[in-house]
């Protein structure tokens, strides 16, 4: 129960004016910002600011008025760049040599910011406790190393920290640790689960109510993929001790990225790329007080790559643009059914997306900026603009007081979305 109030009051705490961490305050890709601009000028929302990156996929998390973003440079190590909200000046910065090479070079997740403190985790496992004060590490771990980690995964380490009362959790996917829990202040290990069933993914974990309840999902990779897949698994576990509470091995992704959706009533919209599909799972408590695992749906055709679709009035909008195919934006029911998608007019490829105040604010993955009316009827645009230079420009967005933050392979771009 003081776990759950914890949570709840950070949240609301947060609600305001901050993006403290991946996918905003409550991790679903919402937002509470009023008064979007329902038209924009010919050259897209006004740029407040704007700040050179290096390469990457990571995100912004913003924070009393400042914005956190970390960065690298393969050949140094990882930069935690800490920006002045208001006007983009860089105030100051951490950085650690962590030197080495992945395919897509980069950074890869979001800072999280919590009280005086800000953690992140770098490609190789570097995983930092650094007080934004003092700007020096008060704590630091490799999530990998420590477990018994081995070959680093193909597209390296990749962990959003996820903060839970006291607790940070995030999942090392290791041969002697499936998911682990450390005291935020200290660092000491509170608890680790057993290695769980699969391989590691580049999925966090993340909370999801069932029957009222905090659970912590987890996906993990399937050995090989198509008919071939096995020992893939979504896994529920207490995020107070790490007590498996439940499995289900009926979703295979060799590659999954995206977190699980609360789709709200037990329900978890699990989805990814590379011929994995999505499928709908419901998990109940049973008389016993074990759970039981259901599939609601499943639908092959359809798959989010890099980031988890967002749920506005029972139904989910999601890129759905995959190795495999080019369906852009789509809307889905609660049945699986797809009500329409763009396909390439326009393209949608891998780009982040927010909501706020019924509308979508998403990148196409690649130079433009929209915003979308989500609506299952079909696909309306209310406006759109060239914001980026042309790249794989996947990173989740940021929004906080009226302004979008987008991250691209050159620049981090500051746009006024709200008076």
């Amino acid at each position: 129960m003081l776990v759950a109030l914890l949570v709840a009051l950070s949240v609301t705490s947060t609600f305001a004016a901050d993006w403290p961490w991946l996918y905003g305050p409550r991790r679903d890709g919402t937002s509470e910002q009023k008064g979007l601009l329902r038209t924009w000028p010919a050259g897209g929302p006004k740029v407040l600011w704007s700040a050179p990156v290096g390469i990457g996929f990571g995100g912004p998390a913003i924070s009393g008025g400042k914005v956190y973003l970390l960065d690298r440079d393969e050949k140094v190590g990882d930069t935690l760049r800490v920006f002045d909200f208001a006007t983009g000046k860089e105030l100051w910065s951490f950085a650690y040599d962590a030197p080495g090479t992945f395919m897509f070079p980069g950074s890869r997740t979001t800072p999280t910011v919590d009280g005086d403190r800000v953690y992140t985790s770098g490609p190789l496992g570097d995983l930092h406790a650094i007080d934004t004060t003092s700007r020096k590490p008060v704590w630091r771990k490799n999530i990998w190393k420590d477990f018994g980690g081995d070959r680093l995964p193909q597209w390296a380490v990749v962990q959003h920290p996820l903060i839970y009362g006291n607790l940070l959790i995030v999942a090392p996917q290791t041969p002697q640790a499936g998911v682990v829990a450390y005291d935020k202040l200290t660092g000491d290990l509170k608890w680790k689960s057993a290695a769980l069933s699969g391989t590691p993914s580049y999925v966090s974990p993340t909370i999801v109510k069932i029957g009222g309840e905090d659970h912590l999902a987890m996906i993990t990779a399937s050995v090989g993929r198509g008919r071939n897949a096995r020992d893939g698994s979504v896994t529920g576990l207490d995020p107070r001790t790490g007590r498996v509470l439940w499995t289900y091995k009926g979703w295979q992704n060799p590659i999954p990225v995206p977190q699980p959706v609360d789709a709200g009533d037990g329900r978890l919209l699990i989805t990814g790329g590379y011929g994995a599909g999505t499928v709908m799972i419901k998990v109940a408590k049973k008389a016993d007080g074990s759970f039981a695992v259901t599939e609601v749906f499943r639908n092959a055709e359809v798959g989010s790559h890099t980031q988890p679709p967002i749920l506005y009035k029972d139904h989910f909008y999601s890129h759905d643009t995959v190795n495999e195919r080019t369906d852009g934006l789509l809307a889905m029911g609660m049945d699986g059914q797809v009500k329409w998608k763009t396909d390439t007019q326009p393209p949608f490829t891998r780009g982040g997306a927010i909501l706020a105040e019924g509308l979508l604010l998403t990148t196409d993955g690649n130079t433009k900026l929209y915003l979308v009316e989500p609506d299952p009827t079909g696909f309306k645009a209310l406006a759109s603009a060239e914001i980026l230079e042309a790249g794989d420009n996947w990173a989740p967005l940021a929004l906080a007081d009226g302004k979008l933050l987008v991250r691209g392979q050159k620049q981090l771009k500051c746009l006024q979305v709200a008076p």
